[in-house]
């Protein structure tokens, strides 16, 4: 199974708003040293989607980086994508593993509770996703999650655990240091000034662990 671990950038239409822009954005991160993108598009235009994801997946594959795919089985089986990334919402995480197959990466959000994790793993989760741990621009209605559930997973858990929501290069560490294998972030990436920059001081704080 792919080691998955350090920072994970999720892509926005909003910040991304076409393929030349989305693709030097992430390419940017890439260098920085990315480790796992996950491609986030909420829109009803399937076309534009595909082809965007399988875009990525030929430039995260030439960074050796998997890309996930959010909340969509369909595009991510129909793209190649290494896997998918499921809401509590967008259907079940065995159903997505039989879909896609015993190789594919696929990772729930739980935001603050170990026994939606739990339940996730037990269904075919790989890894696991908790937040928000400070205020986020992009779900400023999440819920929630204490630090203390980061150590708690990790010593309940056998997957690798994201921490998502409002992560910055200042306060990461404290996510890190709490237990978590991934951070995951939008604004904090991919609104930077030098995408590529941001994206090593973020990969600096796993080396420092």
């Amino acid at each position: 199974m792919t080691q998955l671990y350090g920072l994970y950038g999720l892509t926005d239409a909003d910040l991304m708003p076409s393929d030349t822009t989305m693709l030097e954005q992430v390419e940017a991160a890439l260098r920085g040293g990315m480790r796992l993108l996950q491609y986030r598009d909420k829109s009803t235009d399937g076309a534009r989607r595909l082809r965007q994801a399988l875009a990525l997946l030929e430039l995260c594959r030439s960074y050796d980086c998997p890309l996930l795919i959010n909340d969509d089985v369909k595009l991510a089986r129909a793209s190649g994508a290494d896997g998918v990334h499921l809401g509590q919402g967008d259907g079940s995480v065995a159903a997505a593993r039989e879909y896609l197959g015993r190789k594919a990466l696929i990772g729930q959000t739980c935001h603050n509770s170990l026994a939606l994790a739990q339940r996730a793993v037990a269904l075919g989760a790989d890894h696991v996703a908790f937040g928000a741990f400070f205020p986020s621009a992009t779900k400023p209605n999440a819920r929630p999650a204490p630090l203390s559930l980061l150590a708690e997973a990790r010593s309940e858990l056998d997957v690798p655990v994201v921490a998502i929501g409002g992560i910055s290069v200042d306060n990461a560490h404290q996510v890190l240091e709490s237990g978590a294998d991934l951070v995951a972030v939008v604004h904090a990436l991919f609104t930077a000034d030098d995408i590529q920059q941001q994206a090593q001081r973020f990969a600096r704080l796993f080396h420092n662990l």
